[in-house]
């Protein structure tokens, strides 16, 4: 079997890093996406232990910086055989505080930024007959107060990904939503702490479900897949 390749965009930490981490340590080649080339950078000189990665800078805002990646992704290893969009951001408050600026970028990045993710690669995937994977939220089916444009963002990418889904899978390509509970992650600015976050989905859990999705027989499809906290904090 040939060595597969990944794309996971916001790979340098949280959940992106958890993911990298279980694909390299599964044999992928795995290129990781930062805003910054320093944050990819100090990623990937962790992660290279265990594997071939690369480090790359690409802003999921921009159709044309998430095109760069993939270009230097097929440059480098000749073929695209998983993306998993998992960059995202959250701003919480309510309705008549929720600043014009915070809605535009939860939207260009949460929703926009993953359409642009898979316009850029689903032709180098369509050749591989590969896997999608957006890394979405139990937010993207259940509302909460002071959430409007979070559960705007993650409700839209929830229909977005399955609408995908059927558009896709008779090239073969497979794609799945994955709807995480809490998460230690560092989103929304938060410093995960290893005994306050223990009972919170860890990154290599979301890891370990990618690995395992990804290695599902080429028959069977897990369109959407909603994860949580065993035992949520009291």
């Amino acid at each position: 079997m040939s060595v597969k390749v990944a794309l996971v965009t916001g790979g340098s930490k949280g959940i992106g890093f958890g993911i990298a981490e279980a694909l390299l340590k599964n044999g992928y080649k795995v290129a990781i996406t930062s805003r910054t080339i320093d944050s990819a950078n100090q990623a990937a000189a962790t992660l290279v232990e265990h594997g071939d990665v690369l480090a790359i800078e690409a802003d999921v805002k921009n159709f044309a910086s998430q095109q760069a990646a993939v270009n230097l992704i097929i440059e480098k290893w000749g073929q695209l055989d998983v993306l998993i969009a998992n960059a995202g951001v959250g701003y919480f408050a309510p309705i008549d505080e929720l600043e014009i600026d915070h809605w535009n970028e939860i939207i260009d990045t949460n929703l926009t930024g993953v359409f642009y993710g898979i316009k850029a690669s689903v032709e180098a995937i369509k050749k591989t007959q590969g896997t999608i994977i957006t890394i979405c939220s139990l937010a993207g089916t259940n509302f909460f107060a002071g959430g409007s444009a979070y559960n705007a963002s993650k409700f839209g990418l929830t229909g977005f990904s399955q609408s995908v889904m059927l558009d896709l899978r008779k090239y073969g390509v497979k794609v799945s939503t994955i709807m995480p509970g809490s998460v230690a992650s560092h989103f929304n600015d938060h410093n995960p702490d290893a005994e306050a976050d223990a009972w919170k989905i860890q990154p290599e859990d979301m890891g370990k479900l990618v690995v395992d999705l990804l290695a599902m027989p080429a028959r069977t499809l897990p369109s959407k897949v909603e994860i949580r906290p065993t035992t949520p904090k009291g």
